[in-house]
């Protein structure tokens, strides 16, 4: 059977670097992936995990997926992101997240979003890359602490998800990405649900009245 994960790493593992001057070729990109990876079922049965395959496989296949969605997404709305309209990494005020990682910020640091979001996406870019933790051979198992470090991965990426939301969406809006940019939450939404990814107390914050009607209404 051929592996979910040799499949991603011939597609989407390659790191997008977001460029201000690229929104065309962002919104191409990230409309042919949506039509590519989603069509038009139920979002509940496309996160179910396939019959006969490998539930931490599963679990790094969809990670990829939505590190490269969200790169798509905040690529193209970069223009609009700088240090003097996102001086800090915020949803809305009452959530600010603060960078941290174990080697130059091994305290918790306040940073203008594009500056948090590009450790951010690093960070996970290096998780993904790093075959002791995301191993690309077949037959090689995933560590056993795997299913905490996808928490920490979706975690964070959720941040990216609620700055946009919060400060950038008229954007998204005029841009026409809107409809991806939803489905791509809604995608990330039930993919947690359907594996029990929540980690720490109020996951959603600012987006959880969103998260509500989306657990509520999708079919």
């Amino acid at each position: 059977m051929t592996s979910f994960m040799n499949t991603i790493n011939q597609k989407t593992r390659a790191p997008f670097k977001p460029k201000s001057s690229s929104r065309g070729s962002s919104s191409y990109q990230l409309r042919q992936y949506a039509e590519q990876t989603l069509g038009s079922g139920s979002l509940r049965k496309v996160v179910k995990l396939p019959e006969g395959e490998d539930l931490d496989e599963w679990l790094a296949v969809n990670v990829v997926d939505f590190y490269t969605q969200i790169n798509l997404l905040y690529g193209s709305i970069t223009e609009f992101c700088s240090p003097v309209t996102c001086p800090e990494m915020k949803a809305t005020d009452e959530f600010e997240y603060l960078w941290q990682d174990q080697n130059k910020y091994k305290r918790p640091t306040k940073m203008p979003a594009p500056e948090y979001i590009e450790h951010l996406m690093a960070w996970v870019q290096d998780n993904i890359n790093n075959e002791q933790i995301f191993p690309s051979r077949i037959g090689v198992h995933f560590p056993k602490n795997f299913q905490a470090t996808v928490r920490q991965l979706v975690k964070r990426l959720f941040r990216v998800y609620a700055h946009i939301y919060c400060h950038h969406y008229p954007v998204i809006v005029a841009l026409g990405l809107d409809p991806h940019m939803n489905t791509s939450f809604k995608h990330y939404v039930l993919f947690i649900k359907e594996f029990d990814l929540e980690s720490g107390k109020d996951f959603y914050g600012p987006l959880s009245d969103m998260v509500e009607t989306i657990l509520k209404t999708d079919t």
